[in-house]
Parts: C-alpha cells; sequence; structure tokens
C-alpha cells in the first residue's frame, strides 16, 4: 500500500498540481500587495485621500474601561476591505484571462505548424489487400 501511495504521489498529475497550489499562493500575495499597495493609493488619491480598508459600518462601538483600556473591541463590518477583496479578485481575473489567451494563441500556432500524418492506407484498401491475399490461398 505504502509502494502505491509512493506511485500516486509521484505520477505527474499530483506534483504539477503541487506546484500549482504552491505558485497560486505565491501569486495572490503579489496580486494583494499590488492591489493594497500601489492600486489603492491611487484610488485613494483621486478620492480625496480615502482608504477603502478603513471603510465600515460599526455595529457595536467598542467599550472603554476608565483606565482607558478596551474591555470590549469594537464589532463592525469591514466593507472597504471586502472591497479590496473584490478589486483583488478582478485584477487575478484578468491576469488569468491574460494568460490563457495567450497560451491559446501559442498552442493554436503550434498546432498548425505541425504536419498532418500521412492518412494511410484506408480502411477498403486495407480489406481489398486481405480479399486478394485470401484469394491467393
Amino acid at each position: 500500500m505504502l509502494k502505491e501511495f509512493r506511485d500516486f504521489i509521484m505520477t505527474g498529475n499530483v506534483v504539477d498540481l503541487a506546484v500549482a497550489v504552491i505558485l497560486a499562493g505565491a501569486v495572490g500575495l503579489v496580486v494583494t500587495g499590488f492591489t493594497n499597495d500601489m492600486i489603492m493609493p491611487l484610488v485613494g488619491h483621486f478620492t480625496g485621500g480615502m482608504d477603502f480598508a478603513d471603510l465600515k459600518y460599526v455595529l457595536d462601538p467598542a467599550i472603554v474601561g476608565p483606565d482607558g483600556e478596551v474591555t470590549k473591541p469594537e464589532n463592525a463590518i469591514m466593507w472597504g476591505k471586502w472591497i479590496n477583496s473584490i478589486i483583488n479578485l478582478i485584477i487575478v481575473g484578468f491576469v488569468l484571462f491574460m494568460i490563457v489567451k495567450a497560451y491559446g494563441k501559442v498552442r493554436a500556432k503550434k498546432e498548425a505548424a505541425a504536419p498532418a500524418p500521412d492518412p494511410g492506407p484506408s480502411e477498403v484498401d486495407l480489406l481489398k489487400e486481405i480479399r486478394d491475399e485470401l484469394r491467393k490461398k
């Protein structure tokens, strides 16, 4: 059973999937950094300095004790962070679209460049040869 598991893990599909998952995590971090550190400051600049990540709807305000320590944290719907997530999704979707489109073009060129294999004899020709051989016997 251990040998079967090792053979399964070492197949190309599992290794490819593992590489894809690790790469997707790295790409996700890059896209999140790009959105939060590059796109959102630009959006904030053109919207008068507003940061979407700070936008929220407070359900219950934080309760602060007499010593200044927060005894109960704020309960809020962070809809600005959700807007950032939607922007991340749009960026990832666009990048994936461009990758798939480029892959399709490369694949189409490769398929067009490959010469068509010789069709060889048709089924009718093969059957005629078999008939002729049987007649000779």
